[in-house]
Formats: C-alpha cells, structure tokens, sequence
C-alpha cells in the first residue's frame, strides 16, 4: 500500500465559519495535524520546555505572544510530529506571518499545498452565530459573551483589516482555492476533501 503524501494546507475564514469544525474533520479522517496558535500557546504554557517558558513569561506580563515565538512552536510541531499533512488555522494572520511561515516551510524542506478561503455572507454569519448562542442559552447552556452582533460586527472587520490581505497574497502564488463557507457541514466538508485530494495526487 503506497504511504499518503502529505498534505499542508492553510484555512482561512472569519470567526465563525467553521474553520474549527472542518479542520477536526481532517484530522479523523486524514491524520492531518491541526495547528492552531490558540492550543500550541496553551500546551507550550503548561510543557516546562525552553519555548514554552519564553510563552508563559510573555503571557503571565499580559503582552501578546512575538510572531517569532509563533513560528518558533509551529517549527517544533513540523519536525517532531508524525502525520499526514497539517491544517494551519488562525496562523497566518497577515503578511509578515505568511513570509515567515513560507520560510519555515522552505526550511523543513516541506510545502504549502493549498489554501482553502471560506467565504461567507457576514449577515448570514452573524445572524447563523446569533440563533446558535440563543439555541444553547435555550438548552440550558451559555452563549460567549461576545456572540452579540456589535461584537461580531467588530471581529470580522478586524479579521478582513489584517487577514484580507492573505487572500491576495496566496492568490499571486497560485495557492488559493475558494470554497462556500456557508453550505451544509458535509457539503462543506466534501468541497474541502476535493481539494485536499487534488492536492494529494499533484
């Protein structure tokens, strides 16, 4: 059986696309690795190592984590983990990330195979993320406390401010690929597993 060529893909979408539940997908189905800055600043805080005490030293001052810090913890996942590709969410966020990020790709001597950008309609979004807190303070849960539409007007333009940049930055490298970010979970799902499979066999 001929082993799977992996597979790095970057996702980009504003908050409440579904980056998040489509990037798990991957994982289950793929054995692709999710990256997310989020999770790696956390795990890194609680890991004793070198780098994670540089984090945890950084957050503890309540100062925002350097993008070399960033690169410095995606490059230990890139060269320690074993798997079939990795799925980049919420990292990069502008264009200084994206050129170090390609850097560091060159370096490892691995690729960027594809860049999946969800769109979406904002006031679609906004009102799907509305009904879906009211669904779960229904239920008996909680709803964040930024799901509000003010809030959420605010996130996605400070999300198109930096990240909108990227779109064109991976376009004139031929890296792009749209998607409907707003279709049916699996819908969703297939359009992405289409790409990763073309990617696969390129």
């Amino acid at each position: 059986m001929t082993a799977k060529t992996p597979v790095n893909i970057i996702l980009l979408g504003p908050p409440g696309a579904g980056k998040g539940t489509q990037a798990a997908r991957l994982v289950e189905e793929r054995n692709m690795v999710q990256l997310s800055t989020g999770d790696m600043l956390r795990a890194a805080k609680d890991s004793g190592t070198e780098m994670g005490n540089r984090v945890a030293e950084v957050m503890a001052r309540g100062e925002l984590v350097t993008d070399e810090i960033v690169i410095g913890l995606i490059e230990e996942q890139l060269t320690t983990v074993n798997a079939d590709g990795f799925i980049f969410d919420g990292f990069p966020r502008t264009l200084a990330q994206a050129d170090a990020l390609g850097e560091l790709l060159e370096k490892t001597g691995q690729s960027l195979d594809a860049v999946i950008e969800m769109q979406v309609n904002d006031e679609v979004l906004v009102s799907r993320i509305l009904n879906r807190a009211a669904e779960a303070v229904a239920a008996g849960g909680t709803a964040r406390a930024d799901d509000n539409e003010e809030s959420l007007k605010l996130r996605l333009m400070e999300y198109y401010k930096k990240t909108s940049p990227l779109i064109g930055y991976y376009h004139a490298k031929g890296k792009l690929q749209s998607i409907d970010g707003l279709g049916q979970i699996d819908e969703v799902a297939v359009s992405i597993g289409d790409i990763v499979a073309k990617a696969t066999e390129a």
